[in-house]
């Protein structure tokens, strides 16, 4: 994971690393001759990455700086497997390395060669690729359950509370957000939206008009929110149809229907297309009709027309218990279609990725971007098509879609390693 995640992992690692060194201090007989003695700790190397490749007795670590680094494994190297979240060794099993494999988290101690680029391991500390592939999804999940996400209506430092306005099919309501001292607080670049790329930030950076999500405890009312962890930036929502396409730079013009004017936007290799299925732009549209109107925001699933990817949480991701509900997420009550509780962010992720070359001049796009930059460009970082009918049906679909950036609540398992 390579930010938040991958810092977790590698404190982890480093932490059971200590517990290693200090048990083989300890084991280390008082008159024992030079030789056999360990290694001044701040002589050792300690590198920690992502398995890139093993052969024979030895491990190719891709380590979270960049660097290529390989890990010799003697005879006498300690080698233990742990799972995330573990705070010491008590659990760790034996490993060999042969069962060590690509994708796998290493933490390696050992006399680091001349050229700096090998190690020859004295300790080596593996968290299985499986085992932190399934503390990454519960993680997500966790943010399904337990969070909130909206537009920053009102911040204030001095009192840790922030006050979101949170859209949903239904309509628009307020969240206050009230943080401690315990608080995680994380900002996101200008540039990014990946939860990787969000740097561990303070209070008094958030303001209004920032797109934020929080998770914790919610109150009964839905009114409140104890945060755990916060995360926030500064986006623009972009709407409108395809003045032109540029395939050879890479780049769009769209006119924005809240400004009236033209926006240069850049296609770079992070950025995420979207395409909505017609069938499924029909469901949205009478979601929103139904929402608008009052009367039953599902009046969709009476065709039987399934959201994909329809997430647990209502309204930003609020939770609903954790039950999952039947079907695509509508419950039927007396004959009538209760307005389903999705995250958008959960929907959308799922939905068939597109080129810029399956865009065309008249398309109508919607697009979460990076800041304008001096030319006065921006770059998408998602964008989503096939939304003509959306927003004839509701001009302020873009709002509701757009309000949180689509991966603000669970970062793609490609952004993500942890």
């Amino acid at each position: 994971m390579l930010a938040s995640f991958t810092r977790t992992i590698a404190l982890a690692l480093m932490a059971a690393a200590a517990l290693i060194s200090s048990s083989s201090a300890r084991a280390s007989a008082p008159n024992a001759p030079p030789q056999d003695q360990p290694t001044a700790p701040s002589q050792l190397a300690k590198p920690v990455g992502t398995v890139k490749a093993v052969a024979g007795n030895t491990i190719t670590l891709t380590t979270d700086g960049g660097a290529e680094v390989n890990v010799t494994v003697q005879d006498s190297t300690r080698m233990v497997r742990t799972i995330p979240g573990q705070k010491d060794l008590s659990k760790a099993t034996p490993l060999q390395i042969h069962e060590v494999e690509v994708g796998d988290r290493v933490l390696a101690r050992g006399q680091p060669a001349a050229d700096g680029k090998s190690v020859n391991a004295i300790s080596i500390i593996v968290m299985k690729k499986s085992d932190v592939d399934a503390m990454k999804q519960q993680e997500r999940d966790d943010w399904t359950k337990r969070g909130t996400g909206g537009l920053v209506s009102a911040a204030d430092a001095a009192s840790g509370t922030l006050t979101i306005s949170v859209s949903s099919f239904g309509g628009t309501k307020t969240v206050t957000i009230h943080t401690t001292k315990d608080t995680i607080v994380r900002r996101y670049s200008a540039y990014s939206v990946n939860f990787d790329d969000a740097k561990i930030s303070t209070l008094d950076q958030v303001k209004p008009g920032d797109q934020l999500r929080a998770r914790g405890k919610l109150s009964d009312d839905g009114k409140d929110l104890a945060a755990e962890e916060i995360v926030s930036g500064t986006f623009l929502n972009l709407a409108g149809p395809i003045l032109a396409v540029d395939p050879a730079a890479k780049t769009l013009t769209i006119t924005d229907l809240i400004s009236k004017k033209p926006v240069l936007v850049k296609i770079s290799s992070d950025s995420q297309i979207r395409q909505i299925p017609p069938q499924m732009a029909q469901m949205l549209v009478m979601r929103f009709k139904g929402g608008a109107s009052g009367g039953p925001a599902g009046a969709g699933n009476a065709q039987g027309v399934p959201p994909s990817g329809q997430a647990n949480g209502g309204n930003g991701g609020q939770s609903n218990g954790g039950q999952r509900p039947a079907g695509d997420g509508a419950s039927q009550s007396g004959g009538g279609a209760r307005q389903p509780r999705g995250d958008f962010q959960q929907m959308l992720s799922r939905l068939p990725a597109a080129t810029l070359s399956d865009l065309k001049k008249g398309d109508v796009v919607m697009a979460v971007s990076t800041q304008k930059d001096s030319s006065g460009a921006v770059t998408a970082i998602t964008m989503l098509s096939g939304v003509d009918a959306i927003l004839a049906a509701s001009p302020a679909a873009s709002q509701v879609m757009l309000m949180t950036p689509w991966n603000l609540s669970a970062p793609s398992a490609e952004g993500m390693s942890p």
